[in-house]
């Protein structure tokens, strides 16, 4: 059990680190940071299909204002980490621009460090 809280304690400081900070000042670096090389995302948003790979994903964050530039509110909450062994799920909520996103953020431990293998996202309503 108490592998399991360490590692829990981890993945949110890795939320809290690089994701969330990463999205919030537009870092590429800081995101590449945590996610691996094959990471795809998949959802919706505003109803339509969104699929993306990593380095779709991240030429996005990179071409567009941060939200820290913008000045528009972010915040990225961590609803729940769930570890098993060497991998992990996040429910995290991120609201930035006019989106409230929920995600599903699947965790690998690679290497002794947990790295974002898969990202679930979906618009939603406060």
């Amino acid at each position: 059990m108490e592998t399991n809280q360490q590692d829990s304690l981890a993945i949110a400081q890795t939320l809290e680190d690089y994701y969330f900070k990463g999205i919030y000042e537009g870092n590429v670096d800081t995101l590449g940071n945590i996610f691996n090389p094959g990471t795809l995302l998949f959802g919706d948003i505003k109803g339509q299909p969104y699929a993306k790979t990593l380095d779709q994903y991240l030429d996005g964050v990179k071409n567009r204002q941060s939200p820290k530039d913008s000045g528009k509110p972010f915040k990225g909450t961590i609803i729940s980490i769930d570890v098993v062994n060497s991998i992990a799920v996040a429910k995290v909520h991120v609201k930035m621009y006019e989106f409230n996103y929920d995600e599903f953020l699947s965790f690998h431990k690679i290497d002794n460090r947990w790295l974002i293998v898969n990202k679930m996202i979906t618009d939603v309503s406060e």
